[in-house]
C-alpha cells in the first residue's frame, strides 16, 4: 500500500509546496500497467526530498510478475490498437500530449523540483523545451518513415530475372526504456518520443530517488488516447525491476541513460535474446579555452556548464584545459563566479543550484574533494559550508590540477571543475582524450581555423564551438567509448526504434 505524505513544516527559506502538490503526494503512487493503475508487488519505496532530507510519500515497486504484466500489455497494443494507428494518428496522440505536457508544467515542475532537489524554474524549463518539444519533435516524424525501392541485380540461376526490392521500415517492438533521476521529463520524453513515433510500445522504469513525474506521463499519456498499454510505467529498484526488464525475453530493445557501471550489467542482461541497446552514459566532457576567447562569454557559460543541476548532468564540462596565457584570469573569474551562486531549496526564489539527489551522492562527491586536495590540486574558489537539512555541496573550483589525477580522469557527478593548464595544443589534445569517455565538449576561440581544427580532433559525440552542450530536439546527441551506444536527439534517434524489411518481387524473365 502507498504511504501518506509526512513533509515536514517547512522552515522560512523553504516554501511550503502548494496545496496542489500535497493533495499529489497524499495520494496513492501505483504503477500503471494496460488499461489501469495498480498495486504493486514488490515493497514500497520511500521518496525523499533531497533538499529537506524528509519523505515526501511512498510509491509502490513493480516485481518480476508486475513486470511480465507489463511486457504482455505492451505487447498485446503493438499488436493491436496502437501498432494498427497510421503515422498521422500516432503524430496527434503525441501532439495532443505535448500540450498536455505544457498545460500541466507548473505542477509538474513543482513536483520535480520536491523529487529531485532542482531549481523550480530548471524543472519548467526541462518539461516544456525538452518534455514537450521532443514530443513536438518526434511527433513530425511518424509521417515521415518510409523505406525505398530499388532494381537489384542478381546472379547465377537468377540473372535472367527482373526483380524490384521495396524495403518498409516497421517498428522495432516492445521496448524497455529505464530512465535516471535527473531531469527526468527530459530522459522520458527522450525514450517515448522517438518510440511513439516509430509505432513502439513503452515498458518504463522511473528513477527510484526521483520516480514521481513518471505518474504525469503516464496519466496524461492515456488523457491524450494513447491506447491501453502502449505506454506502461513501473516504479522499482534498478537491480530487481531495472534487472528483470533489462533481461526479459518478450522486450525487443532496451534504451538506458545512467552509470557506465549499470550500462555494462544491461548489455549483460540483454544478451539472452539479443536485444537492441541504446545507452547514453558517463561523460567527463573538455572545455577548452584559448587566449583569444571571449572570457565574457566563457565564464558564465563554462561556470554553468558544470554546475547546472549540481553538476549532476553526463554532459557537464568538468574538465577546464586552459592556455596558460589566460588561465589565471580565467581561474580567478569562474572561482568568483561559483561563489555568487545561490544555493537553496528548490521551490525557494532566486535558487540557483539546489541539492544532491541523495545523502550516498553527496559523500561520493565529498569525498572527490578530499581526494582532489590529496593529488595536489589546489581549491581555488571559497566554497561555503552548508548548515542544515539538505544534501547542499557548494561549487568547487580546482586548480593546477592534472589531466591524469582521478578528479580529472573519473566522473564524480557533482559540482566539481577540475582546471588543466597547456601551453601545447598537440598535448593538451592527447590529455583531453585521455579518459574513458566521449561524450561532450568545447572549444573556445575566435579563431574558426583552430576551432574545427580542435574539434575534429575531440573524441566525443558532441563538440561545441563557442557553447557547451547545445542540445536541442534536433541535434544528435551520444557517446563516444565508455559515454554509450548509439545516439539519441534527432533523425539518429529515431533510427534506433525502427528495423528493416527487405521484400523482393520477381517480375519474371527480363525482357
Amino acid at each position: 500500500m502507498s504511504a501518506r505524505s509526512n513533509l515536514s513544516q517547512p522552515a522560512p527559506s523553504q516554501p511550503a509546496p502548494s496545496p496542489a502538490a500535497l493533495q499529489f503526494l497524499s495520494a496513492p503512487h501505483r504503477l500503471l500497467i494496460g488499461d489501469g493503475f495498480r498495486e504493486g508487488r514488490a515493497a514500497p519505496i520511500a521518496v525523499e526530498n533531497p533538499c529537506r532530507e524528509t519523505t515526501l510519500t511512498h510509491v509502490d515497486a513493480a516485481s518480476a510478475d508486475d513486470v511480465d504484466d507489463a511486457v504482455r500489455a505492451a505487447r498485446a497494443a503493438l499488436d493491436g490498437p496502437w501498432g494498427r494507428m497510421s503515422g498521422a494518428d500516432r503524430a496527434a496522440v503525441m501532439m495532443r500530449f505535448a500540450q498536455l505536457l505544457e498545460d500541466n508544467a507548473p505542477l509538474m515542475a513543482e513536483v520535480m523540483a520536491l523529487d529531485g532537489g532542482q531549481p523550480l524554474d530548471s524543472c519548467k524549463a526541462v518539461i516544456t523545451m525538452l518534455g514537450a518539444g521532443l514530443m513536438r519533435y518526434y511527433a513530425g516524424w511518424a509521417t515521415k518513415i518510409a523505406g525505398e525501392s530499388f532494381l537489384p541485380s542478381p546472379g547465377g540461376s537468377r540473372a535472367a530475372l527482373d526483380f524490384m526490392v521495396s524495403t518498409l521500415r516497421e517498428p522495432i517492438g516492445v521496448v524497455g526504456a529505464i530512465v535516471p533521476w535527473n531531469a527526468p521529463a527530459g530522459m522520458m520524453a527522450l525514450k517515448l518520443g522517438p518510440a511513439l513515433a516509430a509505432g513502439c510500445t513503452v515498458v518504463m522504469k522511473t528513477a527510484e530517488l526521483a520516480p514521481l513525474t513518471g505518474e504525469f506521463f503516464a496519466r496524461l499519456l492515456l488523457e491524450a488516447g494513447a491506447p491501453p498499454g502502449t505506454f506502461n510505467l513501473l516504479h522499482g529498484l534498478g537491480h530487481e525491476t531495472g534487472a528483470a526488464i533489462a533481461a526479459h525475453p518478450g522486450i525487443d530493445k532496451i534504451t538506458f541513460t545512467g552509470s557506465t557501471a549499470v550500462g555494462r550489467r544491461i548489455v549483460q542482461a540483454a544478451l539472452g535474446n539479443l536485444k537492441k541497446v541504446t545507452l547514453e552514459l558517463g561523460g567527463k566532457s573538455p572545455i577548452i579555452v584559448f587566449p583569444d576567447a571571449d572570457l565574457d562569454q566563457l565564464v558564465p557559460a563554462s561556470a554553468m556548464a558544470c554546475f547546472v543541476g549540481s553538476g549532476q548532468a553526463c554532459m557537464a564540462g568538468t574538465r577546464l584545459f586552459i592556455h596558460d596565457a589566460v588561465y589565471d584570469e580565467v581561474v580567478a573569474r569562474i572561482g568568483t563566479f561559483a561563489d555568487d551562486l545561490v544555493l537553496g531549496d528548490a521551490l525557494a526564489p532566486g535558487t540557483q543550484l539546489g541539492a544532491l539527489i541523495s545523502a550516498r551522492q553527496r559523500e561520493r562527491v565529498e569525498g572527490y574533494i578530499a581526494l582532489g586536495q590529496q593529488e595536489g590540486a589546489r581549491i581555488a574558489n571559497a566554497p561555503a559550508a552548508w548548515s542544515g537539512p539538505g544534501h547542499f555541496v557548494a561549487p568547487v573550483v580546482f586548480a593546477e590540477a592534472r589531466a591524469d589525477m582521478r578528479i580529472a580522469q573519473e566522473e564524480i557527478f557533482g559540482p566539481v571543475v577540475c582546471a588543466i593548464r597547456f601551453t601545447d595544443e598537440e598535448a593538451m589534445l592527447r590529455d583531453v582524450n585521455s579518459t574513458s569517455y566521449g561524450l561532450s565538449g568545447s572549444v573556445w576561440t575566435r579563431d574558426i581555423q583552430r576551432a574545427l581544427r580542435v574539434a575534429r580532433r575531440v573524441d566525443s559525440g558532441q563538440v561545441g564551438i563557442n557553447v557547451h552542450a547545445a542540445v536541442s530536439p534536433e541535434t544528435p546527441f551520444g557517446g563516444n567509448r565508455e559515454s554509450g551506444w548509439g545516439r539519441e536527439f534527432g533523425r539518429e534517434g529515431l533510427d534506433p526504434y525502427l528495423k528493416t524489411k527487405a521484400i523482393s518481387i520477381n517480375l519474371g524473365e527480363r525482357r
